[in-house]
């Protein structure tokens, strides 16, 4: 049975320069900060790959969030991995807890995050599971 961690984050994305020799020019690296409020109270840094077709509203993206927050008032540090496509404007949006990342009070972790954005607000529902304290 999971638990549900609910709230909203704010972001900022960093464009970050391509490097000589590493990826292609069509690729786009940004780094990540997201402020977490809610239910998971923190911050996280991360880093995203991004890449956008020539068809309007179609592209993806991968990227690795390092968060150290409470979760539910339990304090550590977890991985979370996320993996997004968009087709024609449909998303599809999948980001899960890196198996074994969570540390301290957060050892253990396990779960799925899914993000909504409405009017611009990035809103967050996290399903998780934690071994009892």
């Amino acid at each position: 049975m999971s638990t549900h961690a609910k709230g909203q984050f704010d972001v900022k994305l960093t464009p970050q320069a391509a490097e000589d020799g590493v990826g292609h020019p069509s690729i786009g690296r940004l780094g990540l900060f997201k402020q977490f409020h809610g239910d998971i109270e923190g911050v996280a840094h991360g880093q995203m790959l991004g890449v956008r077709t020539a068809v309007e509203g179609s592209a993806g993206y991968v990227a690795i969030d390092h968060v150290e927050a409470s979760v539910h008032g339990r304090r550590g540090t977890f991985v979370l991995q996320h993996s997004g496509t968009m087709r024609q404007g449909q998303m599809s949006l999948v980001v899960t807890v890196v198996p074994d990342s969570g540390t301290d009070e957060l050892t253990g972790l396990r779960g799925r995050l899914d993000i909504q954005i409405v009017d611009g607000k990035h809103y967050y529902d996290f399903a998780y599971e934690l071994p009892s304290a």
